[in-house]
């Protein structure tokens, strides 16, 4: 088993390895291809629309494809195309790769996440999802600000032809996993498989997805817009900040979920996030040089932790409301939380600036997390009065 989870991290690494970067490429090409704002925020927009669209079907899909083939076939999706980028920078084909792009997303998320929890035991869940969000988060963290120097210096060729080979490489790592032939939704699967007889309904889960919705929805906002808020060096730092600390902070939750019991984070991470989305916000329209350049980083640096505990609570409270065979449908539904929120950040503050400015839609961005801040404290109440899984 531990053979298999370790394949699982480096598959997971090599596919976001992929992935990370060109979340702010691609509407940097798009850019370059002549789109506006509206443009260059639909490129993530289609990309999460795609994703979120495919992640409502995959409990069922479940039920035919084990999780590893659909891992496998998500990893593959989600990295081949890439190179169909280099073929032209016109908006309409840019979304047209970005949305068989998103297709290969959505299926490598939700079977990848639901894998963590059929190939490890729950006791070890927690701690075993911080993993698992280091394995996305390295890559994040080290591609993400480096991807638009890249661009800029390397040229886009280059960047399009190495994430899409890594990507490829991670779908053959990952067809190294062992599991059980049958599909993960069978009626004689074992206790940690993905979809129950019954199936769990998404509203079960809304309580904790809502949270990771509205953190998500700066996200998008932030990964788009930030390489056009700001010169390439502090946009770089502030995406090295904000993925450096998400990572830190998916880790260190899932590490205090085991020890200490799962939830009690989420107030602070909700706060976290909307000081640090408002503080890049004002960075961005009323600082320059220098002064942007910290001010932006620290507030990049406060968002990124609170991201990152705020992505692993929710997951294990997911698992556990959805119980030991609801996995894949805890999965989708905290994949489609994450990517819904993240596309439609991107289109939203794409619209906002439109009119206002990138600072105000970056802004607007916070306001939902300000909103869902006293349900957070509720929900970490109730994570608190918990008795143990269901």
């Amino acid at each position: 088993m531990r053979r298999d989870f370790l394949l699982l991290l480096w598959g997971t690494a090599a596919a976001f390895a992929g992935f990370a970067p060109l979340l702010s490429v691609v509407p940097l090409w798009a850019a370059d291809g002549g789109a506006g704002s509206g443009g260059v925020g639909a490129t993530t927009g289609v990309l999460m629309g795609a994703t979120v669209a495919v992640q409502l079907a995959m409990p069922r899909l479940l039920r035919v494809m084990t999780l590893r083939w659909a891992s496998v076939l998500g990893a593959l999706l989600l990295g081949a195309p890439t190179f169909a980028y280099l073929l032209s920078s016109d908006v309409a084909w840019v979304l047209a790769v970005s949305a068989v792009r998103g297709v290969g997303f959505g299926m490598f998320v939700v079977a990848g996440s639901a894998l963590v929890a059929e190939l490890v035991p729950p006791e070890r869940r927690g701690r075993s999802l911080g993993a698992y969000g280091v394995a996305i988060g390295v890559p994040q963290a080290l591609l993400l600000p480096i991807g638009v120097w890249a661009a800029e210096h390397l040229g886009f060729a280059v960047v399009f032809a190495a994430t899409g080979g890594v990507g490829v490489l991670g779908a053959v790592v990952l067809l190294g996993i062992r599991e059980s032939g049958r599909p993960a939704g069978a009626d004689d699967a074992p206790a940690h498989a993905a979809e129950p007889a019954e199936p769990v309904r998404y509203r079960t889960l809304a309580g904790s997805g809502v949270l990771l919705l509205v953190a998500s929805v700066a996200f998008g906002g932030a990964t788009s817009f930030v390489p056009l808020a700001f010169p390439a060096v502090t946009a770089s730092a502030v995406l090295l900040a904000v993925s450096v600390t998400m990572t830190v902070g998916r880790w260190w939750a899932g590490v205090r979920a085991d020890s200490e019991g799962v939830g009690g984070l989420l107030p602070l991470a909700i706060g976290a996030c909307a000081v640090g989305t408002l503080g890049i916000a004002l960075a961005a329209g009323a600082l320059d040089g220098g002064l942007a350049l910290v001010a932006a980083s620290a507030a990049g640096l406060l968002y990124g932790l609170g991201f990152g505990a705020l992505q692993n609570d929710t997951l294990v409270l997911m698992f556990r409301d959805a119980g030991p065979g609801g996995t894949g449908t805890a999965s989708a539904a905290w994949n489609i939380a994450y990517d819904g929120g993240t596309g439609a950040g991107s289109l939203g503050v794409g619209f906002v600036a439109q009119g206002v400015g990138v600072s105000a839609g970056l802004g607007v961005a916070a306001l939902p997390l300000l909103a869902v801040l006293p349900h957070a404290v509720r929900r970490a109440r109730a994570a608190r009065d918990a008795v143990g899984p269901r």
